[in-house]
């Protein structure tokens, strides 16, 4: 299964791609669906399914508390990197 995120504007431009797969530390903008235009940083990554956990994208549960909410990551834009991984590093600031 594909996986990935569209880049913002500004990041694309910088890195010469489309779409990333997103990582735990990016900060990413919900384009649609029930949450549209929240931003926040990815909790948590499931790339068999193709969702993501998004900071402060929560649902409260019946019996009290609050269920993060899982969110396709083709709904996503990725507006800030987490660079902090060599080998991510190196194939964003390759030449395409």
């Amino acid at each position: 299964m594909k996986f990935g995120s569209q880049l913002s504007a500004d990041l694309r431009e910088k890195h010469h791609r489309r779409a990333v797969r997103p990582r735990v530390g990016d900060t990413v903008r919900i384009v649609r669906g029930e949450f549209k235009d929240i931003e926040g940083k990815v909790t948590r990554v499931d790339p068999r399914s193709g969702v993501v956990n998004v900071e402060g994208v929560n649902r409260e549960k019946l019996k009290g508390g609050n269920a993060p909410v899982p969110v396709r990551s083709s709904n996503l834009v990725v507006t800030s990197l987490a660079l902090d991984d060599k080998l991510r590093k190196g194939k964003l600031e390759a030449p395409a």
